[in-house]
C-alpha cells in the first residue's frame, strides 16, 4: 500500500469535487481523504499504486461537468498511516486565497425534472438547484465556496435539505445554495405600489397572467431583474420601448426551450449546441420571416438575441405561458442591471407594472452573456453569466500582482497572480455615477475573494475614462503602486494574443470606434507592428475630422458630411443629390463647413466606426443612431455576396487614404452596392495590409470585427491562403476584451 498526496488547483470549489472524488475513490477501493482549502482541493490517496494510477487517469479525464482544473500535483507521502475508510474532511483556511470562482451555471435536467415531479418535495420550487447547476458568484461573498460565505447563510436548512447535504452519494451533497420551499427562499409578487398580491408557486401563476395581458414586469433572476414582456404583443414591447426610452437597439428574447426557438427562428447545429449548453447564453440566430414575433424587438436587423430559460423560476413561468417573452436588463441607461428590488420600485416605476422578487440576495450581479457564431467559432460579444468570471492559467508564476482597468465601454477588470488571470464579468459602460460605483464594487469585490493587493495598475491612456482616473487615484493613496498605461488599440491586439498565447511579433490591424491616440487624436482604424513589450504604428486611416465632437458619433449624417467637405468644395456639396446632403438644410451645411474649416470643435480621427456610420449615411440608411454598433448592424443586411467589385483607396506614406472611395461612392445610389463594395473594401485593404507583412501572423482586434459578415469574409480568405491568422474568439473583441490585453502587456 502507498500514499500519495494530490493537489488540485482551478474551478473545483461548488461544482461537486468532493463527493465526485468520494464515489471515485470508493470505485477504485482506495481510502484516505479529501478536502477544499482557499486554494483548491486536496486529496489522500492510500491504496495500491496501480488503483492510483487509474483514479488518476479517470479523474484527469472525465472530471465534474462544472469543473476545470488547471493544475494537479501528485506528491509520493513516506510513513504515512494506515486508513480505514475514505472520508470527506471539513475545508481548511489559511491566508492564502487562490481557489478560482464558478460562474452561475442554468438548472439542469435532474433539477428541473424534480421541479415537474409531483412526488418530489421540491415539486414547483423555484430556487431549487444542486452542485450541478445554480448560483455561484452571484451569491458569494469569500472564498472558500462554503455556505456561510453565501447570501445563503441566513437560511438554516431543513431535515430533508440536511440529509441530501450530507450525503456524499447525493447530487447535492455540500450544494450550498440548496433550500426547499420550508427552508429556503421565497418568492413575492408586488404591485408597483408595493402592495403584496402573492406568494411562491400561485405568484408565478399571476405573473403568466399578467404577462398575457400586456403588462411588464420585473422578475428577478440570477444576477440581476429582468424586465418581461409577451414577445408576441407588440402593444407590449412597444410600451417597453417608449417607457425604458430605447427606440431600436434589439431585445433579447426568452424561450421556453429549443422547439419554440425554431418556430421563429432559423438556427444552425452550431447554434443549437450553444442554446442549449449549461451555460445558456443569448446567441444571435436569424430570424424566419412573418412569425409572430413583435416587429419591435429587434427593429431592421434580420437576427434576434435567443437564449432559453435558465433558471427553475423561468422553466415554471413557462409552463403556464403560450409563446417567448423580451428578456432584458432592468435598468436605466448608462447604469448597471440592477439587482435588488427597492431600486426597481425606485428608478422603475414609470416602466414596470410588477415586480417578482425572491429573498436570496444578489451579491454579485451579472448580466447575460451574448455569443455569435462565425464559421462555426463561438464568438463572445459580451462575457458574463456562464462564462464569467473566465480564468486563465499561466504557464508562468507572475512575480507581482497586477490589476487592469480595462476601458470606459464595456467595462471589465482583470487580475493576474500567481499562476493565474482572471476576467471579471461585463461590467457595462462608465457614463454615470452609478455605473462608476459599480465598476469599484467589483474591483473590491476581487480584492475580496483573493486578498489580492495590486502592485502593479495597468490602465488606458484616455485621461478622461472614469477607468484611467480611478487608477491615478489608487495610485495617489498608495504611491508605492506602479502604474503603467497602455495605449488602447496596442491592448485590442495584446488582447488577441493573450487568449492565444502568442509571445513573438506580429501584424496588428484594430479597427473600432474610438480611443485615444499617442497623438492626442481619436484613433480606430490603426495598424501596428506589434510584441508583448512594444509596438509600432506602420499605417493607420487617413484622419478625418468629427464634425461637433461627440454629437457625430449620434449622427452619422456629420461623419459623412465632414468626409464631403475633405473631397468636394461647398459648392459642389450643395448641389449634390445625395442622401446624406439632403439629410441637412443649406444653412446647416453652410454652418458645419465653417466649423470644419477652422477646426472648431472638429477632433481628428482615424476610425473605422465612423467610416461605417457614414457609410449608412451615404446609403441612406440611417443618418442618426439611438445605440452604439447600429449602422454596423444596418450594413450588415445589405450586403450582397454576388457583389465582388470594392471601391478605391491609396495607401501611402503610413495612410490608408480613403478619398477615391468617396468619390465613387456618391455616383452610386443602391444601398447594397454600397454596403457591399464598402464591405469589401475594408477586406481589400487588410489582405493588401497582409501582404506587405507577409512573414508576421495577423492579429486583427476592435469591435469592427463583431461584424459576422467581415469576419466570415476575412475567415474564409485567410484560411484558403494558408495565413496566419488570429482574432478573438473566447475574449470580447469589442472593450470588454481590453483589461486582459493590458494585463498581458506586463505578464
Amino acid at each position: 500500500m502507498k500514499s500519495f498526496l494530490i493537489q488540485i488547483t482551478g474551478i473545483v470549489q461548488g461544482v461537486g469535487f468532493r463527493p465526485f472524488v468520494y464515489n471515485l475513490a470508493i470505485k477504485h477501493n482506495i481510502k484516505g481523504w479529501v478536502n477544499n482549502d482557499d486554494r483548491g482541493v486536496n486529496i489522500l490517496l492510500y491504496c495500491l499504486e496501480s488503483d492510483a494510477i487509474n483514479f488518476i487517469k479517470e479523474l484527469e479525464l472525465n472530471p465534474p461537468k462544472l469543473a476545470i482544473i488547471h493544475k494537479l500535483k501528485i506528491e509520493e507521502i513516506t510513513n504515512q498511516k494506515e486508513y480505514k475508510s475514505f472520508e470527506i474532511v471539513e475545508s481548511l483556511n489559511s491566508n492564502n486565497k487562490s481557489t478560482i470562482i464558478s460562474p452561475d451555471m442554468s438548472i439542469c435536467d435532474d433539477c428541473i425534472n424534480d421541479i415537474n415531479d409531483l412526488d418530489n418535495f421540491r415539486y414547483s420550487y423555484s430556487l431549487t438547484n444542486c452542485i450541478n447547476c445554480g448560483p455561484r458568484y452571484s451569491i458569494i461573498n469569500t472564498v472558500p465556496y462554503d455556505r456561510v460565505n453565501t447570501s445563503m447563510a441566513s437560511f438554516e436548512m431543513c431535515e430533508d435539505c440536511k440529509k441530501e447535504y450530507r450525503n456524499p452519494t447525493n447530487r447535492r451533497y455540500h450544494a450550498q445554495p440548496i433550500s426547499c420551499e420550508k427552508c429556503g427562499p421565497n418568492l413575492t409578487l408586488y404591485s408597483s405600489n408595493r402592495d403584496i398580491i402573492k406568494y411562491n408557486n400561485e405568484a408565478i401563476k399571476e405573473v403568466a397572467a399578467l404577462i398575457k395581458k400586456g403588462f411588464i414586469i420585473a422578475i428577478k433572476g440570477m444576477g440581476g431583474f429582468h424586465l418581461i414582456c409577451d414577445a408576441l404583443n407588440e402593444k407590449s414591447v412597444n410600451k417597453l420601448r417608449v417607457n425604458k426610452n430605447r427606440p431600436t437597439k434589439p431585445y433579447a428574447v426568452m424561450f421556453k426551450d429549443l422547439k419554440s426557438i425554431k418556430e421563429y427562428t432559423n438556427i444552425t447545429l452550431k447554434e443549437e449546441e450553444i442554446l442549449s449548453s449549461k451555460e445558456k447564453p443569448i446567441v444571435l440566430v436569424n430570424k424566419k420571416g412573418n412569425t409572430a414575433l413583435s416587429s419591435k424587438i429587434a427593429p431592421n436587423v434580420n437576427h434576434i438575441g435567443c437564449f432559453i430559460s435558465y433558471t427553475p423560476l423561468h422553466h415554471l413561468l413557462f409552463k403556464y405561458l403560450d409563446g417567448p417573452i423580451i428578456a432584458t436588463s432592468a435598468n436605466l441607461k448608462d447604469e448597471p442591471i440592477i439587482k435588488d428590488k427597492d431600486e426597481v420600485f425606485a428608478k422603475l416605476e414609470h416602466i414596470v407594472d410588477f415586480i417578482l422578487d425572491f429573498n436570496r440576495d444578489i451579491v454579485n450581479a451579472c448580466d447575460d452573456s451574448v455569443i455569435q457564431v462565425v464559421r462555426n467559432r463561438n464568438i463572445k460579444l459580451r462575457n458574463a453569466r456562464g462564462y464569467a468570471p473566465t480564468s486563465i492559467k499561466l504557464e508562468n508564476k507572475v512575480e507581482k500582482n497586477i490589476l487592469a482597468m480595462g476601458a470606459n465601454q464595456k467595462s471589465t477588470i482583470s487580475l493576474a497572480f500567481e499562476n493565474n488571470l482572471i476576467l471579471s464579468p461585463h461590467i457595462g459602460d462608465l457614463n454615470s455615477i452609478e455605473s462608476v460605483e459599480y465598476f469599484e464594487r467589483t474591483i473590491n469585490t476581487f480584492k475580496n475573494f483573493y486578498d489580492f493587493e495590486p502592485q502593479i495598475i495597468v490602465c488606458d491612456k484616455h485621461p478622461n475614462y472614469e477607468s484611467t482616473k480611478f487608477a491615478f487615484k489608487l495610485k495617489n493613496i498608495n504611491p508605492k503602486i506602479e502604474l503603467v498605461q497602455v495605449q488602447h488599440h496596442y491592448a485590442h491586439i495584446l488582447s488577441v494574443m493573450a487568449e492565444h498565447k502568442l509571445d513573438k511579433e506580429v501584424l496588428g490591424i484594430a479597427f473600432d470606434g474610438t480611443g485615444y491616440g499617442d497623438d492626442g487624436n481619436i484613433w480606430g482604424g490603426e495598424v501596428f507592428i506589434a510584441n508583448k513589450s512594444t509596438y509600432k504604428r506602420v499605417n493607420h486611416i487617413k484622419y478625418f475630422k468629427l464634425l461637433g465632437g461627440e454629437m457625430a458619433v449620434k449622427e452619422p449624417k456629420r461623419v459623412a458630411l465632414s468626409l464631403l467637405f475633405d473631397n468636394f468644395t461647398l459648392d459642389e456639396i450643395l448641389l449634390m443629390d445625395n442622401s446624406c446632403v439632403k439629410a441637412f438644410k443649406i444653412n446647416e451645411i453652410k454652418m458645419f463647413h465653417t466649423m470644419w474649416q477652422k477646426a472648431l470643435n472638429t477632433p481628428l480621427t482615424s476610425s473605422v466606426g465612423r467610416l461605417f456610420d457614414a457609410i449608412a449615411s451615404f446609403a441612406d440608411i440611417l443618418q442618426t443612431q439611438s445605440y452604439e454598433g447600429e449602422t454596423g448592424l444596418q450594413i450588415e443586411q445589405y450586403y450582397d455576396a454576388s457583389i465582388k467589385e470594392n471601391y478605391s483607396y491609396e495607401i501611402s506614406h503610413n495612410q490608408i487614404d480613403l478619398s477615391l472611395m468617396i468619390k465613387e461612392i456618391i455616383l452610386d445610389n443602391d444601398k447594397k452596392l454600397i454596403c457591399s463594395k464598402f464591405l469589401n473594401t475594408i477586406v481589400k485593404i487588410i489582405e493588401d495590409l497582409s501582404n506587405t507583412y507577409k512573414n508576421l501572423p495577423l492579429v486583427i482586434s476592435g469591435g469592427v470585427f463583431q461584424n459576422r459578415i467581415l469576419l466570415e469574409i476575412l475567415i474564409d480568405k485567410f484560411e484558403k491562403q494558408g495565413r496566419e491568422f488570429y482574432f478573438n474568439i473566447d475574449i470580447p473583441a469589442n472593450d470588454g476584451g481590453l483589461s486582459i490585453g493590458q494585463i498581458y502587456h506586463k505578464i
